[in-house]
């Protein structure tokens, strides 16, 4: 508790102080777990600036990393915290700190009333989806940013028997790095769902406010309204509906984002292990499409979805990326590895090698402008008791709905066009091995395509990675890890970088 405490009176991030408005007023016992960690990593990059051929200059990083992991998990109150204070030591440069933060918690007040949920997050983001990408926290890239998010949301819910459930929430969320991005936001959100116990029909009522403030724009005001009508054709089919009405008054370059909207669809579940989920409507800026599947097994998860919808920089960062492939494994793996925070590692370990951290192969540049996003995700992960598979297929298109003169300080007057309409594709695949019951080998490989529909710009980033780590002790651990990644563009500055490096942690 001390250690948390003194993060959010550093200035770590507001969002540990919020989570920890949420703990007097839980009155069950919780059992703790806080373990303070360091990271001791020596590494080698052969082009640190990520130069291009003949300008490449190799140099050693000495990695000092002291943190924290605070869990638990109660009847009324679940979170996490692990943070990293990263001390960064070059031989051909000044030394640099940073931080790394991911905290999450959900606490209930008073019964099946009061609930509060609270996000905070320090991470390294790519500014721009062309240009060198992220390979290394520890490697200068004139392309990267740190991103500071917070998210608070005190909520009321209720069950009324035989009526609805009722749900009033409160949104708070803020998006910040530098002098780049500064939104805040607050929206408010009711919604009534019927309850008729698998009965007939059933439906849903939902009400939404919100007030966008963007430190580079004028502020924004959303309003949405929709009811939704389902009834089930069968045991293993329903059919939905949806009507409503949005306004949302951003300046557009085409249509007035504002209108009724409607949509019809179904949800088809053959099976416990099996779904899928699709829709078509209209919306002010056209027709869209939604799709949603997920197929399991005893040692095989599937999943593949498509959405369209109007989306921002800072919306994107504070979204929930999919925990399917993560949850899939901690269950799976439960009797590979008995120790659930050894696991939880793991299982980290290997979704970052194999970069299968949600849609992460395609880039959430850094933008002021709404766009009209359109993404499709493929996922899937096959285990066997001693090595897994996972494979991540995704495309993103954005179409900007907004003018790009608002982006002139993060991209320059002659690149303004550059995002007006953009294409991403990805492929990411990973593979790990137990070797023994202290020791998994990871090996990583991803291609992407960042390609800019109206200048014809196309770049190309290729990366292998091999992982290997080792429990010395009980709370001893080592890895060691290479790397191979190459960035190809048609506007020049290609560049290749090979990197080899070792660390230990210990955990107190």
């Amino acid at each position: 508790m001390v250690i948390m405490i003194s993060l959010a009176r550093r200035g770590a991030t507001g969002g540990c102080g919020l989570m920890l408005l949420m703990l007097p007023a839980i009155a069950a016992p919780a059992d703790w777990s806080v373990t303070p960690t360091v990271r001791l990593r020596e590494s080698y990059t052969d082009n640190m600036n990520l130069a291009p051929d003949g300008q490449a200059r190799g140099q050693f990083v000495t990695e000092l990393a002291p943190g924290v992991l605070v869990s638990t998990t109660g009847p009324r109150l679940q979170a996490a915290l692990s943070y990293t204070l990263q001390k960064v030591a070059y031989t051909r440069q000044a030394d640099r700190t940073s931080q790394q933060l991911d905290a999450h918690g959900h606490a209930e007040v008073l019964p099946d009333w009061l609930f509060v949920d609270a996000r905070a997050g320090i991470t390294q983001r790519n500014v721009s989806a062309f240009g060198p990408q992220l390979v290394d926290p520890a490697i200068s890239n004139s392309n990267t940013s740190t991103v500071r998010a917070q998210a608070f949301s005190p909520y009321l819910r209720h069950h009324f028997r035989g009526l609805a459930t009722a749900l009033l929430r409160y949104d708070y969320q803020h998006v910040g790095s530098g002098g780049l991005l500064d939104v805040r936001s607050r929206a408010a959100t009711l919604q009534l769902t019927g309850d008729n116990a698998g009965r007939g029909w059933n439906w849903d009522l939902r009400l939404r406010r919100s007030e966008i403030d963007d430190a580079a724009l004028a502020p924004v005001t959303m309003s949405d309204a929709s009811l939704t009508l389902s009834h089930p054709i069968n045991n293993s089919l329903a059919g939905f509906g949806t009507i409503g009405y949005e306004k949302q008054d951003y300046h557009s370059l085409s249509a007035q984002p504002q209108g009724k909207y409607g949509t019809l669809g179904a949800v088809w579940t053959p099976s416990p292990r099996t779904r899928l989920s699709a829709s078509l409507g209209r919306r002010y800026f056209g027709k869209t499409y939604g799709l949603e599947a997920s197929y399991r097994l005893r040692s095989m998860y599937w999943t593949l979805a498509y959405s369209e919808d109007i989306t921002t920089t800072h919306g994107e960062f504070l979204s929930i990326p999919p925990a399917g492939l993560s949850d899939f494994l901690f269950e799976l793996w439960a009797t590979r590895i008995p120790d659930p925070q050894l696991r939880l590692k793991t299982i980290q370990v290997f979704l970052a090698i194999s970069q299968m951290m949600g849609a992460e192969g395609n880039v959430n540049f850094f933008s002021h402008r709404y766009y009209l996003q359109k993404q499709g995700r493929l996922s899937g992960v096959y285990s066997t008791p001693r090595s897994a598979l996972a494979v991540h297929l995704a495309s993103t298109g954005r179409t900007g709905q907004t003018t790009n003169a608002i982006d002139s300080v993060l991209l320059g007057p002659d690149q303004l066009s550059l995002t007006d309409r953009t294409r991403q594709t990805s492929l990411q695949a990973g593979w790990n091995w137990r070797m023994s019951a202290r020791g998994n080998l990871t090996v990583g490989a991803s291609h992407s395509r960042a390609k800019s529909l109206t200048t014809g710009r196309e770049d190309r980033n290729s990366a292998v990675t091999v992982g290997l780590t080792r429990q010395l002790s009980a709370r001893i651990s080592a890895s060691a890890d290479l790397r191979h990644v190459r960035h190809t563009s048609n506007a020049g500055g290609n560049y290749r970088e090979n990197g080899v490096g070792a660390s230990f942690i210990v955990a107190f």
